[in-house]
């Protein structure tokens, strides 16, 4: 199985050819209106208040989307971020990028002369880089290049039944390539966390995977919550399902088949190839962030929207740099979101398709997106805030 894709210095491969411009703020976010290929990331988190281990989080986020293959070359702007702590200094995310052999350049806004100044320059320059990222040719490369990241939402029956073990489908196919997959969403292993624990490559992966469960459950009880009365949400239960083992019995599915090589912290790069569980919150503005700084040149969304009427299903990439593909198993969901989803596996519900026949669809699917072929969300221009996953209190 091979895909066309943009060599990289480092040697992977991207999906897209973008420009990143970093950090977020009016700097970067003018430079991008102006310019067609560039990219940034809105977010409320600038560091500020927070404390050294969130901050770090930010930095390993930002860092980590300049690192993605789908970045052809990163500008990073001073100013807007962390008020002068060390772990975003600008000078690190700038070296922490150039280690791929990508070009970045810095903008200093005070040298600039400022703001206005700034965006005159960053104009320019990202138009020259765009430029030049527009130079590099498609090539095709083995699948085994690619890596995946996967949430799913709003769930029901469908989802645990059909639209999870699709994904699982893929991902198995992934891996057995020689690519990455990564899953998380603690809150919806809680139930289900002894059946990862049994499929983990290592002692200390099983116990990892464990103890990322059982913090979550101690944190919301320090609290006077009980996680198992919080979860599954009210959409969960209007749409069938009733406790949160069930909910995660269906979650788990997506992760397919293959052992589980490792567990990472949010953002943070598998340090080799396999299936990875990412420590990250359920959240749809904050979970695929997560995963774009991991390295995913793709993300996925598994919706099953059965208690859900309301929500658009055309909401473009929280990932930044990595498309979102959407997917659903729901024939109501499908119905109402003509134009909108990418996939639709509820086939297998309607007897039309087996399950491997649909895994099969997926994986096609996934290829020609990784070749070029837009998904539904990068066809329209708008973007919601991420909330990037951090831990503690902000003072």
């Amino acid at each position: 199985m091979e895909f066309l894709g943009y060599p990289r210095p480092d040697g992977s491969v991207g999906i897209r050819n973008y420009v990143l411009v970093i950090p977020g703020g009016l700097v970067a976010q003018k430079i991008c209106e102006f310019v067609p290929g560039t990219k940034t990331v809105v977010t409320p988190n600038t560091g500020s208040g927070m404390t050294s281990r969130d901050r770090e989080t930010v930095a390993r986020t930002l860092f980590g989307l300049g690192l993605n293959p789908n970045v052809a070359g990163a500008i990073v702007a001073t100013g807007g971020m962390g008020a002068g702590y060390p772990e975003l200094r600008t000078e690190r995310l700038v070296e922490e990028i150039a280690r791929s052999g990508k070009r970045v350049e810095l903008l200093d806004v005070d040298r600039a002369g400022g703001t206005i100044e700034a965006i005159g320059q960053g104009v320019k320059l990202a138009r020259e880089m765009v430029y030049e990222a527009s130079k590099v040719r498609r090539e095709p490369f083995d699948v085994g290049k690619l890596a995946l990241g996967v949430k799913c939402g709003a769930s029901d029956p469908t989802s645990g039944m059909v639209g999870n073990p699709a994904i699982g489908y893929l991902f198995d196919r992934v891996v057995e390539a020689g690519g990455i997959a990564m899953f998380g969403e603690t809150t919806e292993i809680i139930g289900a966390e002894h059946i990862l624990a049994r499929r983990a490559a290592t002692p200390d992966v099983a116990e990892a995977i464990l103890a990322a469960a059982r913090f979550v459950e101690e944190r919301a009880l320090a609290t006077g919550e009980d996680i198992r009365t919080v979860n599954p949400v009210p959409a969960n239960i209007a749409a069938g399902i009733s406790t949160l083992e069930e909910k995660s019995l269906g979650a788990i599915h997506k992760a397919g088949h293959e052992p589980i090589q490792g567990v990472l912290r949010y953002a943070e790069r598998p340090k080799g190839r396999g299936l990875y569980f990412m420590d990250n919150w359920m959240s749809f503005h904050s979970i695929f962030a997560g995963y774009a700084g991991a390295g995913a040149q793709l993300t996925v969304y598994q919706y099953g929207g059965g208690g859900v009427t309301s929500r658009s299903v055309l909401d473009p990439s929280p990932a930044v740099v990595a498309p979102l593909l959407w997917a659903s198993a729901n024939p109501k969901t499908h119905a109402r979101t003509a134009g909108s989803l990418d996939f639709y596996s509820g086939t297998v519900i309607e007897g039309r398709e087996t399950p491997e026949e649909v895994g099969e669809r997926l994986v096609r699917l996934v290829l020609d997106v990784a070749s070029g072929t837009l998904t539904r969300g990068e066809t329209i221009s708008y973007c919601d805030p991420a909330q990037l996953y951090t831990l503690d209190p902000v003072f």
